[in-house]
């Protein structure tokens, strides 16, 4: 238990480690009614040029797919998730290695509404930005470069379309995911906690509209983003 502890903190940090032991033990004493949600914003920049750009490979390769095509079977997500996102004019770069499904990419432009507690995401400058998410790489692919092409492809697609800054969430329980957005170059703009009690939900953030209540679906709060935010 001791070990497990110490392993949190040194991943975490003592505050997010702190608040990440809040949620686990609301979630087990709720029975999963009660959970602590803690994001970071995070913006990082479209590169213009890009640099050390892997290897062309005959056996892998990423394209942009539509909801019709074959690939959409083997998404690791439930059908309908993935209809809506379709439908909402999100943009999905597919990886293959040997014809197989290797990982995914999304990319939302015009503004993004939270999937996983209630809130929405707009953007200060909506033609220079767009909204990065879900971006997943099967296990037996992780130790390779489907990770980098992904990448390589969105942002070759949105340097061509004139985009300057992606922006996305990271759980602050994901130490895993922030170092890798770290190499990226991602820049934190905030934090955000939600406290979500059954259908209530406590929304308190480093930026505005800083604390917000809402008891519904139809209640959210929403948030503006820019490279820079709550600077």
């Amino acid at each position: 238990m001791w070990h497990s502890l110490r392993e949190v903190f040194r991943q975490l940090g003592i505050s997010n480690g702190i608040l990440y032991l809040v949620h686990r033990a609301l979630h087990s004493v709720s029975g999963g009614r009660a959970r602590l949600v803690r994001y970071y914003l995070v913006a990082q920049p479209v590169p213009s040029v890009q640099k050390n750009k892997a290897r062309p490979s005959s056996v892998s390769s990423v394209r942009e797919v539509m909801s019709s095509d074959a690939v959409v079977e083997h998404f690791p997500r439930p059908p309908a998730v993935v209809s809506q996102r379709f439908a909402s004019d999100s943009v999905c770069y597919v990886a293959e290695v040997r014809g197989r499904f290797a990982g995914f990419l999304w990319l939302a432009f015009g503004g993004y509404d939270e999937d996983e507690v209630r809130c929405r995401y707009e953007f200060h400058d909506p033609a220079k930005s767009v909204w990065d998410y879900d971006v997943y790489v099967e296990p037996q692919f992780r130790l390779g470069r489907t990770f980098v092409r992904l990448w390589e492809a969105a942002n070759q697609r949105l340097s061509d379309d004139g985009v300057q800054w992606s922006f996305s969430r990271i759980s602050a329980f994901n130490a895993g995911s922030l170092a890798a957005h770290r190499r990226m170059g991602m820049d934190i703009l905030f934090s955000v906690n939600f406290l979500c009690l059954g259908p209530v939900q406590l929304t308190v953030a480093a930026t505005r509209p800083f604390l917000h209540l809402g008891w519904s679906e139809k209640s959210r709060p929403v948030f503006s983003l820019r490279q820079g935010t709550g600077r």
